[in-house]
């Protein structure tokens, strides 16, 4: 029996297109689990730190968390809070991160709304060019729909969709969304998912428990 090897780059012989996404990261607060997938047929998908996590400066210390299994199409976007400014102020102009130009002791955090993290669980396709905003909890087992833009938090094994995204339905009966939070497959051992994924793929939960 064939092990998938999760610490390879390119997980199909000849496709550049695809990349095993934690492989390709070198940043200290963007995490991304086993196996989960980034495809971009227009550039780099090894850039997707540069061309898909925006806004990302240091100062706001804030984290994108992606978990196992995940599958990214290609122009998803994740906008990390220095793409809000501040609500608080008068102004929505970046006046603290001019602190020098302007001659003032500020801190350049005051120019943001600190939404938190963005937080991605296991098993979730996120499709073409969709846009996760910061401070956003997507569920194990969702999938956001093509352009999407995702301003609130998505419960787990969800279909979300539209500007601003909204429920479109549950992938599954609240039971079987309980039994498969508590089965959480991939965090088995590989070995374990390889002998089971013909049950997975056909949807055989019992064969799983």
């Amino acid at each position: 029996m064939a092990i998938p090897d999760s610490n390879k780059i390119y997980p199909r012989v000849k496709d550049a297109q695809i990349v095993y996404l934690k492989n390709v990261i070198d940043h200290a607060n963007i995490e991304v689990g086993d196996f989960t997938i980034y495809n971009d047929f227009v550039q780099d998908p090894g850039d997707f730190q540069k061309n898909n996590v925006l806004y990302h400066y240091p100062i706001n210390n804030d984290r994108l968390i992606i978990g196992k299994f995940c599958s990214i199409a290609c122009g998803a976007k994740f906008l990390m809070n220095s793409a809000n400014h501040t609500l608080n102020s008068l102004s929505t102009y970046t006046f603290p991160l001019f602190y020098d130009e302007w001659a003032h002791k500020m801190s350049p955090v005051e120019a943001w709304d600190n939404k938190g993290d963005i937080v991605i669980g296991n098993d979730v396709w996120i499709g073409y060019e969709a846009v996760i905003l910061a401070g956003v909890t997507i569920g194990d087992g969702a999938i956001i729909g093509t352009r999407a833009v995702v301003t609130k938090d998505v419960p787990p094994y969800t279909i979300v969709g539209g500007v601003p995204a909204k429920p479109i339905r549950q992938r599954f009966s609240p039971e079987i969304i309980d039994r498969l939070l508590a089965l959480k497959w991939w965090d088995w051992p590989v070995e374990k998912i390889s002998d089971r994924i013909k049950s997975i793929q056909a949807g055989d939960l019992d064969a799983l428990e």
